[in-house]
């Protein structure tokens, strides 16, 4: 690590007031010394990263840290608060900040240093060190492990990870070889809900086999890690973890999960191969609370296997099928059936989304190099010359018609997969399929992949043989729910759906007027309702399933047209309003606004975020004004887009592009406008302000020790 902090990188009187403000300060620390090369882009990686999960962590301790394609070399800067920065804990700010910043190619062996790290944050003698250095040197010194700090593990235990320089896969290759040495026939008798003692034999401990994840894998993966087994350790129950961080990982050995009394699975994101541990009392909870809380994770898992109880699908259903689908793993308990058809229906629109935009800006590139006659081409199997311009125009367009092809089909696929997991996948594909065969459309794709999810698990609830379990995700499940959904589809439901999807493209194709000024109103009001959001996600959906056509009617492309310019209204006039009165916007959200230039012109709603979080009651109605003027009127002047995506960068290919440009200067003036008087209404909060520039007050300032939104 000696060569990823120095006493450059060190800040012991960090004076930022908000987590913004601190990345900032220790960013430019990185870029003095040519380890980041763009200041504004690396930031805006670590505001991203935080979006995903605040990175504040109890015990006074914030990690903000991502991979970005600006950091040249694996880096930390260690800043060090007297005020505390919050960073989203639950026991408050933190005075220990630690910015990590890892390329986006990193290897292996920086990474697992990087989460040796993490592990030392969880040695509460380390932090007691890092509060008590007297200069940068020594913080410096004492992070790369040159001055380690005093273990907290009693003399001889073997726990200890600390300063050894040993990776993470050797570290679980010896933990695995101490508790893998478990007979074969030994772990073959370890029941479910085993309590930790043999039959007849000596008492011998309660083993957990764990596994933690997070987003970016860097460190809450391993601070999770180092948290279980600490608490493990003190409880004398043994503890292995599978970190599935971004330098990969090593799988448990087989033997020591099966000889495990009980699971924890701490993660974000989805665990990798989780069928290993179906059939075991499980915990399955966020990252944070393993390690904010894990000693009430393993009694939550003891108390589990003391009622014998383990999850009702790797206990009932087939193998393969097991625990949480990956929506329930996302969610929280209790959540009723309208928040899950919700994140059922988000599940398969968010793996949709990828094939709508390359298969989209495919068909959109075709026809700006070969022209609207291009759809008449030949197949270029049967027809391709190199030199010709319209044969390159012929094959851009016919990949972006094979990708669009994918949208139902993947649409009902994940939509199924939200529900029952992977036995969902094949039946959800079959329905989507049928949906294009039948042109049921979009319509059929939604209710295929909800039939399929719902028979799935229908089927994991019939009581089956233990003996015939290992062919039921194989064989049994695909066969038997790819031909109920396919008769379903084909003869009761898929006509009707049919005629409704029919009955929508006309109503869509007789819009004119004032009907289609409104319904481009409507659009802009989702657009910016919530930004990047469940319900901006259903209005860009219902447009770019009208242009997912080999020839998509003129009033498809029109709201297409719509939807795009609406998206662009609130980041691009964020910025503005940032540029024209930057007096009323803290320093942070000046920043802010220089990005949302980029992500506005790109048609990154969420550009707006971090603003609409600080102030919403301002912002989004503001917003939501300028979005509805644009829509309105990118409809009124019969704009037409065939490109899902793109931003300004697309502007050659709309119909009447400056009439479009127009009508999205329109909605940025508007909501600007709006910003910019709701704010100056607002009156300042006497002896709090914080000074603006050229020292006059900021009334957006954030009152000292309040709690900071948590920006995107």
């Amino acid at each position: 690590m000696s060569d990823m902090i120095t006493a450059d990188l060190v800040d012991l009187d960090l004076s930022a007031d908000t987590k913004e403000a601190a990345a900032r300060a220790l960013a430019q620390r990185m870029v003095a010394l040519g380890r980041v090369t763009d200041l504004e882009g690396f930031l805006a990686d670590v505001a991203a990263r935080e979006a995903q999960m605040p990175t504040g962590l109890d015990g006074g301790i914030g990690i903000p840290h991502c991979r970005s394609e600006h950091v040249t070399e694996p880096t930390l800067a260690f800043g060090r608060s007297a005020a505390g920065v919050d960073f989203g804990a639950a026991d408050g700010p933190a005075d220990l900040i630690f910015l990590i910043a890892a390329p986006a190619g990193a290897d292996d062996a920086h990474l697992t240093i990087l989460s040796s790290l993490a592990r030392q944050l969880m040695n509460a003698e380390f932090t007691a060190a890092l509060r008590s250095a007297g200069d940068a040197a020594a913080a410096a010194a004492l992070i790369r492990g040159e001055e380690p700090a005093p273990a907290e593990d009693a003399p001889g235990d073997t726990g200890e990870t600390e300063d050894t320089g040993e990776t993470e896969d050797t570290r679980e290759t010896e933990e695995t070889a101490d508790t893998g040495a478990v007979s074969a026939a030994a772990s073959a008798e370890t029941a479910p809900g085993s309590t930790g003692q043999d039959s007849g034999g000596p008492a011998r401990p309660f083993r957990i086999v764990a596994v933690t994840s997070c987003p970016t894998g860097i460190a809450h993966t391993y601070m999770a890690a180092e948290s279980l087994e600490n608490a493990g350790r003190e409880e004398g129950v043994e503890v292995v973890v599978e970190t599935q961080g971004s330098a990969g990982f090593t799988r448990l050995d087989p033997a020591v999960i099966a000889a495990a009394d009980g699971v924890i699975l701490a993660h974000d994101v989805a665990v990798r191969e989780k069928d290993r541990f179906a059939g075991k009392p499980t915990v399955d909870t966020g990252v944070k609370a393993a390690i904010n809380r894990p000693g009430e994770l393993i009694g939550e898992v003891r108390d589990k296997a003391a009622r014998g109880e383990v999850t009702a699908a790797a206990a009932d259903g087939p193998a393969g099928s097991g625990g949480a689908t990956p929506v329930e793993r996302g969610g929280e308990s209790g959540e009723g059936y309208g928040t899950k058809l919700r994140k059922w229906l988000m599940s398969g629109v968010s793996y949709m989304v990828p094939f709508v935009a390359a298969g989209g800006l495919l068909i959109a590139l075709g026809f700006a190099i070969g022209g609207y006659e291009i759809n008449k081409a030949p197949s270029v199997m049967d027809h391709f010359v190199w030199t010709q311009a319209d044969s390159w125009a012929a094959l851009l367009f016919q990949i972006g018609g094979v990708a669009f092809a994918f949208l139902v089909p993947v649409l009902a696929g994940y939509i199924a997969y939200g529900m029952a997991d992977r036995p969902g996948l094949v039946p959800g594909f079959v329905g989507g399929s049928i949906a294009l065969t039948i042109n049921a459309g979009f319509l059929g794709g939604l209710a295929a992949g909800l039939i399929s999810g719902a028979v799935v698990l229908a089927i994991q609830r019939v009581p089956i043989p233990k003996a015939l379990r290992g062919i039921m995700p194989v064989v049994v499940i695909p066969l038997v729910s790819a031909a109920v959904v396919g008769f379903l589809m084909f003869v009761v439901i898929g006509k009707p759906i049919a005629s409704a999807q029919e009955g929508m493209t006309d109503w869509l194709n007789g819009l004119s007027g004032a009907n289609a000024v409104l319904l481009g109103a409507l659009l802009g009001l989702m657009m910016c309702f919530d930004l990047g959001g469940p319900v901006n996600k259903v209005a860009y959906t219902f447009a770019t399933a009208g242009i997912a056509v080999a020839s998509p009617s003129d009033s498809a492309m029109k709201i297409m047209a719509a939807v795009m310019a609406a998206g662009m209204v609130p980041p691009l006039a964020m910025a503005l309003a940032t540029t024209v009165r930057g007096r009323l916007f803290n320093a942070a959200e000046r920043e802010n606004g220089k990005a949302a230039w980029v992500l506005g012109a790109s048609f990154i709603s969420e550009g707006a975020i971090p603003f609409a979080a600080a102030d919403p009651l301002r912002v989004i109605p503001s917003s939501m004004v300028g979005g509805a003027v644009t829509g309105a009127l990118s409809m009124a002047f019969g704009a037409t887009l065939r490109a899902p995506h793109g931003g300004i960068f697309v502007v050659p290919l709309i119909g009447n592009p400056l009439l479009y440009l127009v009508a999205i200067a329109a909605g940025v003036c508007v909501t600007t406008a709006l910003v910019i008087v709701l704010k100056g209404l607002r009156k300042p909060v006497t002896g709090t302000s914080a000074q603006g520039p050229g020292g006059g007050t900021d009334p957006s300032a954030p009152t000292p020790g309040a709690k900071q939104p948590v920006a995107a």
